[in-house]
């Protein structure tokens, strides 16, 4: 059964993932004991041998290959090989979870698309679906030894209600050398199709939705079993397990104490536990086992999918969505906000203090920008010229910035500047107005001013 503690570790807090650690059932303790004991025995078989059973030369000759052994265990790209190599298992096992056939949107679709409340309306709806979640158990039957140990033979099938005896012959009629958890979505479309023609499924549109989320079902079917069929390369499994124990059969003669050549120096000290060799090996064979136990996640470990659960929750709730809800509708009444401007649900006293904390508006919401007009932008009309360069800002201030206005724009001065009046715009507004004799003023005015512009 799938250990699951995150309500453990749904708020954050001093020692949070420290009671975890005392938990037996799906931990690293249960995995790695066995290996971990066995090491422990052999360093101590080891040590014990040095110490006591060989001869000074012996034990001299022995310093050697332990120092040897030592250098070359540090050779060993451990870390790395590994790392890449747990970080591939764990994408994987999140896909193949992500692959696992869910009914929920099918279930939603035939519900809504095949009509009927009459027997043969209800055996459509019911039959579809149950096609549906036959596909899965026979997909599921494939890759997880739970549910084949649930389904053994066809006959359990049957039995279980997923498939009828007629269709069991129809099924077990037709050879095939692959495996054939498609033939039933074959059937769905064949059903799916008749029903369009005796006209249960209304337009076209509704059957190409219906048939799309079927495809989608049985893609994930499909998915499911290439993901048991195409496993991570033997060759890569057997590097990432040769380098972890090649590493600790190196470590279990390097880390042992042996006595310096030219006598005790420094920090040399004789520990008869190894604490950080121990550690290591917690570590780097733990994570080994990570990888050993989610490799399958369809098999019977403690962090296994629940194949089993989840094969009666689709067809449960599948089965109360096409049946038993359709057209089950409760009575559409006006909600508890219809006269309010602003809905505002109520908060409990525990939540009473999220209420009072005002909601986010952006993160640029509450800057302030500056008033002080000599510091806005200028907003003209039409680009004119090109400001020269003066000495007041010469081409290298220019460049990094140095005595340009201040970006800050003048919320308060903004619609007050206005483009100048041209000639044309006055004497067309005269004119419209019905006044001549100013249109031709301002013409006049216009000529011998140049381009100047007056304000009428």
């Amino acid at each position: 059964m799938t250990v699951s503690y995150t309500l453990k570790v749904a708020e954050a807090r001093f020692g949070g993932f420290s009671g975890l650690l005392l938990r037996w059932r799906g931990s690293i303790y249960k995995l790695l004991y066995k290996e971990f004991l066995l090491f422990i025995a052999l360093y101590a078989l080891l040590s014990v041998t040095y110490r006591l059973l060989l001869t000074q030369e012996q034990k001299h000759v022995y310093a050697q290959v332990a120092r040897y052994c030592n250098r070359s265990a540090d050779l060993i790209p451990l870390s790395f090989v590994l790392g890449f190599y747990v970080t591939m298992v764990v994408n994987r096992w999140w896909a193949q979870y992500t692959s696992i056939p869910l009914p929920d949107q099918l279930m939603c679709v035939i519900s809504a698309t095949v009509h009927g409340v009459d027997q043969r309306g209800r055996l459509l709806r019911r039959t579809l679906i149950r096609y549906a979640n036959l596909a899965s158990v026979l997909v599921l039957r494939s890759v997880s030894t739970r549910v084949l140990k649930r389904f053994p033979t066809m006959e359990h099938v049957v039995d279980a209600g997923f498939m009828s005896q007629e269709e069991r012959k129809k099924f077990e009629s037709l050879k095939s050398d692959f495996n054939k958890y498609w033939i039933p979505c074959v059937w769905f479309t064949n059903l799916a199709a008749q029903a369009r023609r005796d006209g249960r499924i209304r337009d076209d549109i509704a059957l190409c939705l219906l048939l799309e989320e079927l495809n989608k079902y049985r893609a994930k079917c499909s998915m499911l079993f290439h993901y048991d069929w195409i496993s991570i390369p033997l060759v890569y499994t057997q590097v990432v397990t040769i380098a972890v124990y090649s590493f600790f059969a190196l470590s279990l003669v390097g880390r042992q104490f042996v006595e310096p050549v030219a006598g005790p120096a420094v920090g040399d000290l004789d520990m008869y536990v190894p604490l950080t060799t121990l550690l290591q090996f917690f570590f780097y064979a733990g994570w080994l086992k990570v990888a050993e136990q989610i490799i399958n996640p369809f098999g019977e470990d403690d962090d296994d999918f629940e194949t089993n659960q989840l094969i009666d929750r689709n067809l449960q709730v599948s089965l109360l969505s096409v049946d038993d809800m359709y057209q089950n509708l409760p009575p559409t009444e006006k909600d508890a906000y219809w006269d309010e401007d602003s809905a505002q649900p109520p908060y409990t006293v525990a939540t009473v203090a999220e209420s009072l904390r005002p909601s986010f508006l952006g993160s640029t919401f509450n800057l302030r920008m500056s008033d002080d007009p000599e510091q806005s932008l200028q907003v003209e009309a039409s680009p004119g010229p090109a400001r020269p360069v003066t000495a007041q800002t010469p081409l290298l201030g220019r460049f990094l910035g140095v005595g340009a206005p201040s970006p800050a724009i003048s919320l308060r001065n903004f619609g007050r500047v206005r483009a100048p009046r041209t000639p044309h715009l006055l004497r067309f507004r005269a004119e419209e107005g019905g006044d001549v004799e100013a249109a031709d003023r301002i013409e006049e005015e216009a000529s011998g001013s140049g381009d100047e512009t007056q304000e009428p």
